[in-house]
């Protein structure tokens, strides 16, 4: 009675010389052994399904795991080039700052020798004045005394 319900609910119509059980003639405990290679070939075929979806399952893994770890190697490798390119401009800027030291002490220098400069050549025009007015009134004491001695 069982294989022909199985048969109804399948779809197919099962002829009741097999479903009776009957083992004679030839033909006979054919429907027991069909279906238990029915059922051993479904088996067969879930398991072979199932070792299929295992690998397919450990080979999406794998893959994501290589991706992610692409992804994460790609990402690294933009911020490491960054923090590079950072430690590059930090020195850059010390190497900048410390010349820009240095030319300020330079230019100091400079500006104390051009004020000190500038200060003599003022000293000189001061005492070439000076000079000037010097030999003015000794011209005039000489021509004072001349016309007193001529007189």
């Amino acid at each position: 009675m069982y294989a022909h319900q199985l048969s109804v609910a399948r779809g197919f119509a099962i002829p009741s010389s097999v479903t009776e059980g009957s083992s004679a003639g030839p033909g006979g405990g054919g429907l027991e052994a069909s279906l238990l290679q029915l059922l051993h070939d479904h088996h067969h075929a879930s398991l072979t399904l199932r070792q299929h979806t295992e690998k397919a399952k450990k080979d999406a893994i794998g893959t994501a795991a290589r991706v992610s770890d692409l992804l994460v190697e790609a990402v690294n490798g933009g911020v490491q080039e960054s923090f590079i390119n950072e430690k590059r401009i930090e020195l850059e800027i010390r190497t900048l700052a410390a010349t820009i030291t240095r030319f300020m002490k330079q230019t100091d220098q400079w500006l104390v020798a051009t004020h000190s400069l500038n200060t003599t050549v003022k000293e000189i025009g001061d005492f070439e004045n000076w000079m000037k007015t010097m030999e003015y009134d000794c011209k005039s004491i000489t021509a004072a005394i001349y016309n007193i001695h001529q007189e």
